[in-house]
């Protein structure tokens, strides 16, 4: 096996690419057409991520991609706690070999009774240590083969040999979509784009038509002040899950949380058109929204626990989508007349006794069976505006 030729086709590819699942499967199938008899190959990290510990990626030269999401839990903490990976790290070692065809063979391991239950004969794992300083610790690169008499000497040489230019490639890679997710976690994933193409000077913005949904908890903090701290941030997620959930669904992205509501924008991509996808899939997700948020309030009274209402506003205009702030900390936001007039809206949700408000110039755009609510006062606007709801809503 020519190991020098694929170290340097692996860095090469990990370079110009961020592909992951291109380069391993790639690189496994070079590595059988080498004559090494690789059956599995499987990469293991953990992430930064709100939902998932880490992921796995195993490749099989029978069959397609294995791609594994393992949730944060203590039922996922217990499969960790039973792996060869922990054991191994556990010990305080990098390398390790489990021979599958005894008969009592990685027992205490559940992954390796099944790998050997399939045929799996050589299990052999690498463990590559990362740079201190986030929790992307390290990958974990296993090598499994159906040989009967497993992987020769050489043939574990030859992989060593390979290890040092892998872990740097999947360390490149691993960091890559790890920068990306973390960016889309808590900027959007639009906004998480416009930041790594570049977009990150203080200053730096565009002019776009905007769909916008501002979203508001009524009442909260007068809640907050009288209910204990931990259960009112549970309250508030789940608030956040039943209002954002539909916002996401149909194609909007939460900008930002603005204390006990949230700003969501909808892309608009024919600002001269007289009427728009973006509205109507703004007007869609606000209706949803409410409605799942009255579904959480019922499960909430039934239960004897505080309910919460939403206060939603829909508006339409113009505005600047760039980064404020000072010169080392930075907000990707809109600001414009159109978010000032949305927030004013807002305001009057409560008096009027409506949960959802829609402007005048959103309710020419949006495509929708309306309601006329009637005329309210915006400050810094001399003529009165006509906001809308949808039929049937209180």
């Amino acid at each position: 096996m020519d190991t020098t030729r694929l170290s340097a086709w692996i860095a090469d590819r990990a370079t110009v690419s961020d592909d992951g699942d291109g380069l391993v499967d790639s690189l496994c199938r070079a590595l059988v057409e080498a004559g090494l008899p690789l059956w599995r190959f499987s990469v293991s990290a953990p992430t930064i991520d709100p939902l998932h510990r880490g992921v796995s990626l195993n490749w099989y030269a029978d069959r397609d991609f294995d791609f594994e999401l393992n949730p944060h839990g203590t039922e996922q903490e217990a499969v960790w706690l039973r792996s060869p990976i922990h054991a191994l790290l556990h010990r305080g070692e990098h390398a390790g070999r489990w021979r599958l065809e005894a008969a009592d063979a990685g027992d205490a391991f559940p992954i390796l009774r099944e790998l050997r239950a399939q045929g799996g004969t050589d299990y052999v794992l690498r463990v590559v240590a990362f740079a201190p300083g986030t929790a992307l610790r390290g990958a974990a690169l296993s090598f499994t083969t159906r040989r009967p008499d497993g992987f020769a000497e050489a043939e574990i040489a030859a992989l060593d040999a390979l290890l040092p230019v892998l872990g740097l490639a999947m360390s490149k890679l691993i960091l890559a979509h790890t920068l990306r997710d973390v960016l889309g976690t808590y900027l959007g994933p639009a906004t998480a784009d416009r930041v790594l193409d570049g977009d990150i000077q203080r200053g730096q913005g565009r002019m776009v038509p905007a769909a916008i949904l501002l979203a508001d908890l009524r009442a909260f903090t007068a809640l907050s002040d009288r209910a204990d701290p931990l259960a009112v941030a549970g309250w508030l997620n789940e608030h956040f899950d039943a209002l954002g959930e539909p916002v996401a669904r149909h194609g909007g992205e939460i900008l930002k949380f603005l204390g006990d509501g949230f700003l969501a924008t909808f892309p608009v991509p024919d600002a001269a058109a007289p009427s728009c996808a973006g509205c109507g899939a703004a007007l869609s997700a606000a209706a949803e929204a409410l409605t799942a948020n009255a579904a959480l309030n019922a499960r909430r009274r039934a239960a004897g626990a505080p309910e919460l209402t939403a206060d939603l506003v829909l508006h339409y205009g113009e505005v600047v989508q760039g980064n404020v702030g000072t010169d080392r900390r930075l907000d990707f936001t809109l600001i414009g007349r159109a978010m000032n007039e949305a927030s004013r809206i807002e305001g009057h949700c409560e008096r009027l006794g409506r949960a959802l408000l829609i402007s005048d110039v959103f309710a020419a755009r949006c495509g929708g069976a309306l309601e006329p609510v009637g005329s309210v006062t915006l400050r810094g606007l001399a003529s009165p505006q006509r906001v809308w709801t949808l039929p049937g809503l209180g």
